[in-house]
């Protein structure tokens, strides 16, 4: 009964977050240890490790092992599978990807249209026809480098331009995609308005664009405040 009821009473404490006993509380949410690395499982990335001689430093260095959803089929790309899971809906993953096939799809054949269309060759050259690298650019062209952050002096507060990372920059663009889908006339398809946002992404044009430029102009008319995140 005493053991009992000291369990209860430690119980009793994380519940209410009092931390009496930190060793109890402070539980690690990952089984690697912080000096475990991120595991290199894409054949193109080994590759270049052991063209460039690289791969002599990492032979010493322990790694993570892949999660599930990690492999080296070349039908695998992270920026792919983080923009379904920005795309989801209370887990429908398998609608999501569904979804994102159909955009592909979409801009498969815009482009092909475009291209028989074109009859100059230097022009026909350079239309990208393949969705994923489409995906990729317009991603990187509507990643911000500012952000505004709220910082509190003297009792007010003021909206404080700081600089983001590129992990942070990558979730705001495809956000913004995301929302903006959202967003659309109802009489317009998820699909078909993510493929002509996204061909527009790629060319610097659109309306995930205009987002990240109005993010600057207000970075920019607050940069008067920019000393506040160092005071």
């Amino acid at each position: 009964m005493a053991l009992f009821g000291k369990c209860l009473r430690i119980g009793s404490t994380v519940k209410h977050g009092f931390q009496a006993f930190p060793q109890l509380t402070t539980a690690k949410y990952s089984v690697y240890p912080p000096h475990f690395a991120e595991p290199v499982y894409k054949k193109q990335e080994l590759d270049k490790l052991y063209e460039s001689g690289e791969i002599e430093n990492y032979k010493l260095i322990p790694y993570k092992a892949a999660r599930s959803n990690e492999t080296c089929s070349i039908f695998h790309d992270p920026i792919v599978s983080k923009f379904i899971n920005y795309m989801l809906l209370k887990g429908q993953k398998k609608l999501a990807r569904g979804v994102l096939e159909k955009t592909f799809e979409k801009i498969k054949k815009l482009q092909l249209e475009k291209y028989n269309r074109e009859t100059d060759p230097e022009k026909k050259a350079s239309i990208i026809i393949d969705p994923i690298v489409i995906l990729k650019k317009a991603v990187a062209n509507c990643k911000p480098l500012l952000k505004l952050t709220a910082v509190k002096r003297g009792g007010s507060f003021y909206q404080v331009p700081v600089p983001i990372t590129d992990k942070e920059s990558t979730f705001y663009a495809m956000r913004w995609f995301v929302q903006c889908g959202r967003d659309k006339d109802k009489a317009i398809s998820f699909a078909d308005f993510m493929a002509t946002e996204l061909i527009n992404a790629s060319n610097n044009d659109g309306k995930v664009v205009k987002k990240k430029l109005e993010l600057h102009k207000q970075c920019e008319a607050n940069r008067a405040y920019a000393h506040y995140r160092w005071s």
